[in-house]
């Protein structure tokens, strides 16, 4: 059964990506992701919070007793010393391309241009195959108009795109008033992949202690059906590559993502439950539900079930919503 894939314009053995997650900051995990069928591993993220503690350290002990006498030097640290979360980032993205064969792509978490150009160059040569930019804005600021929210993203996708000759994904939210604009705009921009869609962790108020809290809930199946209807909406419109991520859990939802038209599909909250593991189960499970509907490649299934090929293209549309309204009023009234 052939699983390979193009993703970016990278050859991939298989379209189960690795997500970014702490799974991937154990060397021997990435070498069993390869094992068990992992097309390519996004490592977990380096923030912008990161690279600004960094300068922010770094201009401190430049400066701190600079004006007092000669001996002022000895107050300047190794500097590597506090650079220690980007260092160890780019020497974790140089043994991990090192340690696999399948491509390694590296992941930047933040909202603004700051730090991003040279760090994405950075990780260029430090052997990264891709990068993927993750875009974490919480637009919460009632002055911020929407083409000022999506400048925001064209903004880092521009700044990064000039710094490096490797691939560049957008990883975007479901949260703008027109999706299918918004990709159409970094497709033209020169994104090289669209990740759909990103998940967002949201605050919990305790009961209990009455305070504001916040905990990692990973992700169920149900979710995957937002980010397939839009690649569905989305495939064969732009020329980036298309992901398909959250809610996967199951080789069901990668064949239904596959069908949809994703090129590849980000796992992530499966593995974190059930182990790197079982990423094993879930590629036999896509070769046996091919087997079963006589597909030989993925080449013949992608985008078998997108809106530009399937019977019903209103199915992705408003017009589902009332059939599905009033199935529903149907089957209701004879409980």
């Amino acid at each position: 059964m052939n699983l390979e894939t193009t993703y970016m314009g990278l050859q991939l053995p298989s379209p189960l990506v690795v997500s970014a997650s702490p799974l991937s900051e154990d060397i021997a995990n990435i070498r069993q992701m390869e094992d068990c069928g992992a097309g390519a591993v996004v490592l977990f993220s380096l923030f912008e919070e990161q690279i600004q503690h960094d300068a922010e350290e770094l201009e401190h002990y430049l400066h701190y007793g600079a004006d007092r006498f000669p001996e002022s030097l000895s107050y300047f640290p190794d500097l590597g010393e506090y650079r220690l979360g980007a260092e160890d980032y780019l020497d974790h993205i140089s043994k991990a391309s090192q340690a696999v064969d399948i491509p390694i792509i590296a992941s930047l978490n933040g909202i603004s241009t700051s730090g991003w150009r040279r760090y994405a160059a950075e990780f260029q040569q430090a052997g990264a195959d891709a990068i993927e930019l993750n875009v974490y804005q919480i637009p919460t600021d009632p002055q911020l108009n929407s083409q000022q929210v999506e400048q925001v993203y064209l903004d880092v996708l521009q700044a990064v795109k000039q710094q490096v000759d490797i691939p560049v994904a957008m990883k975007l939210s479901p949260f703008f008033s027109s999706p299918a604009n918004i990709i159409t705009t970094l497709d033209k921009a020169g994104a090289d992949g669209l990740v759909l869609f990103n998940r967002f962790y949201q605050p919990d108020i305790d009961l209990q202690e009455m305070a504001i809290t916040s905990k990692l809930s990973l992700s169920e199946s149900a979710e995957s059906l937002l980010p397939m209807r839009w690649i569905a909406i989305m495939c064969g419109k732009v020329n980036a590559s298309l992901a398909g991520s959250t809610g996967i859990h199951t080789a069901d939802d990668v064949m239904k993502m596959l069908l949809a038209g994703a090129d590849v599909v980000m796992l992530c909250s499966v593995l974190l439950k059930n182990g790197v593991a079982h990423l094993t189960n879930i590629r036999d499970g896509l070769v046996g539900l091919m087997q079963d509907k006589q597909y030989e490649s993925l080449a013949q299934l992608r985008g078998a079930f997108s809106q530009q090929k399937c019977a019903n293209p209103d199915a992705f549309e408003r017009a589902n919503y009332l059939k599905i309204l009033n199935s529903y009023g149907l089957t209701s009234t004879f409980e």
